[in-house]
């Protein structure tokens, strides 16, 4: 599942030399010649938050010092203008384009029924207050900083080669179904887990037209037509089930929009009472009573697809969707441990350049756990390979204009991140590697099954 290094060793040399120096100019950060260039700036600010998140102002300079610049401190922070934070914008984008993937996908079986896995998420990111407009956050009652100015960051993660298919930013304000990646195309056979927020019956018809799969959270007002063409709301139709278990084909939406399964599994009372409270209070919380059709909802586990039963089963649709959460661990390990959303100063583009250029320090990171077999889905933990890479990117930042050293690096890179721990295999609670492994032996017969049946808690 490795990379050939020389794939990921001469885009990461070409980003941080070439387009660099384009972006610069692009950006009017460097609009004539001086000793501070683009190269160097990327070099210098990128592995250094890439090795420590909250470096200060005085390992900054350190670091640009490696790179091959000497700065005084202030002289540093004078830098962080408009252009500065434009110039990582142009650089993250320019990352973006390329594809650096797994060679070979997961060896995992269920997965490589399809044509790739595609996961789609986003998540928020606070920005100061002053930036609201070119930022909007996504507004609410409270006067929380991402309500006033957010950078919303939505992925596409195809999950059995652990490529990045697609990065968006977008103001925070922006809803999840709008995004570009929403309807972006994708190859026939493959399959699409995406949560609650981009539900949109129409996209869905689209994908399907295509010859693409996809697993979904249906809204708690849908209608749907049964067999006979009854027409009924989702969770009047819910109501009058006896099983508790439900796998048929249903038309969805009004007008018989589109031809899907309707997956549903009732859940236990104690999962029951615990999502119609948070529901009743996320209601109250925006100055409204929880519907009737909601707390009926929250009864049932319920997905849609067009995945044919010959191909999927009920139990293994609901062990596929549960890896929709790769993508989650995927934003913790940027927030958490990238720190993509924290920074020491409270200057505006200080901040707003930050937040870029560990962004693209997280491609980055990604790059280098890909050509060293440690991001790729597998049973390998992520997190405990991405410490090893970020221990060693000093040393590959300052060999990266030297190809043949910066290969020997790699190739020790890639040993430590081989070394790195795998997930503890749990008997309780398998992880999702575990349990798309054995999809049978999930426990979904058991009556606690639907209280982790998905992330999405409530519809």
């Amino acid at each position: 599942m490795l990379v050939h290094l020389s794939d990921v060793a001469t885009p990461l040399q070409t980003l941080f030399t070439t387009e660099a120096a384009q972006a610069a100019k692009d950006s009017r950060f460097i609009r004539r010649q001086r000793k501070l260039t683009g190269e160097a700036f990327a070099q210098g600010l990128v592995f250094a938050w890439l090795d420590n998140p909250q470096a200060t102002a005085d390992e900054l300079v350190v670091s640009l010092a490696r790179a091959g610049v000497v700065l005084k401190t202030q002289s540093l922070e004078d830098r962080f203008t408009a252009p500065a934070a434009e110039f990582f914008r142009l650089l993250l984008s320019q990352a973006l384009t390329k594809v650096v993937a797994a060679a070979a996908p997961t060896a995992v079986p269920l997965l490589r029924r399809f044509h790739g896995t595609y996961l789609l998420d986003s998540t928020l990111l606070s920005l100061p207050a002053v930036l609201a407009a070119l930022f909007p956050g996504c507004g609410g009652r409270n006067d929380a900083e991402s309500c006033r100015a957010s950078l919303k960051v939505t992925v596409r993660y195809e999950i059995g080669t652990g490529c990045l298919d697609g990065v968006n930013l977008n103001p925070g304000k922006t809803a999840d179904a709008t995004t570009a990646l929403q309807s972006a195309p994708l190859p026939a056979g493959s399959l699409r887990l995406a949560d609650l927020g981009f539900f949109d019956l129409e996209v869905l018809q689209s994908y399907d037209r295509d010859k693409v799969y996809f697993i979904t959270r249906p809204v708690s007002n849908l209608i749907v037509y049964d067999s006979k063409g009854r027409k009924s709301k989702l969770a009047r139709y819910l109501a009058r089930q006896r099983r508790d278990r439900v796998d048929t084909w249903v038309w969805a939406g009004s007008g018989k929009q589109l031809h899907c399964r309707l997956l549903a599994i009732r859940c236990p009372q104690e999962v029951t009472a615990v999502r119609r409270t948070a529901a009743q209070k996320e209601a109250q919380d925006h100055g409204r009573q929880a519907s009737e059709e909601r707390l009926e909802i929250c009864g049932w586990t319920v997905f849609l697809t067009n995945v044919p039963r010959w191909l999927l089963s009920l139990q293994e649709a609901w062990v596929l969707y549960r890896v929709r959460w790769q993508v989650e661990l995927l934003f913790k390990l940027w927030k958490s441990d990238g720190q993509i959303d924290e920074s020491r100063s409270e200057q505006p583009y200080r901040v707003l350049s930050e937040v870029y250029a560990k962004l693209l320090g997280m491609v980055v990171q990604h790059w280098l756990l890909l050509a060293c077999g440690g991001a790729a889905f597998s049973s390998k933990s992520v997190r405990k390979a991405a410490r090893a890479v970020r221990q060693q990117i000093s040393h590959v930042g300052a060999v990266l204009v030297r190809p043949a050293v910066l290969l020997v690096a790699l190739r020790v890179l890639g040993r430590l991140v081989q070394a790195a721990g795998e997930v503890r295999r749990r008997r309780g609670r398998p992880s999702t590697y575990q349990t798309l492994v054995n999809p049978d032996h999930d426990g979904l017969s058991s009556n606690n099954a639907a209280a982790v049946a998905s992330p999405d808690a409530i519809t």
